[in-house]
C-alpha cells in the first residue's frame, strides 16, 4: 500500500470513531435501547458514557487533521 492508501485507511477508521462517538451521545441523551454503540460495551465506562463519547468525537477530530497535516506535505 502506498502513502496515499494508507492515509485513506486512517481515516476511514478517523470516520469510525467518529461515529461511534455521535452513536454514544445519542444513546446517551435519548434512550434508545439495543446498545449499539462501542462506548456502552466498555466497563470502566460505566456512568462515564458521555465523557467517553466526546473523547471519541475529539480523538476522531484530531485523527482527521492528522491525515490533512500529512496529505500537505
Amino acid at each position: 500500500m502506498n502513502r496515499n492508501q494508507w492515509l485513506r485507511v486512517i481515516e476511514v477508521v478517523g470516520g469510525i470513531v467518529l461515529l461511534q462517538g455521535a452513536i454514544g451521545i445519542l444513546n446517551e441523551f435519548t434512550g434508545l435501547p439495543g446498545g449499539w454503540g462501542l462506548i456502552g460495551h466498555i466497563g470502566f465506562l460505566d456512568g462515564h458514557e458521555v465523557y467517553g463519547s466526546i473523547a471519541l468525537i475529539v480523538f476522531a477530530f484530531a485523527v482527521f487533521a492528522a491525515v490533512e497535516a500529512q496529505r500537505k506535505n
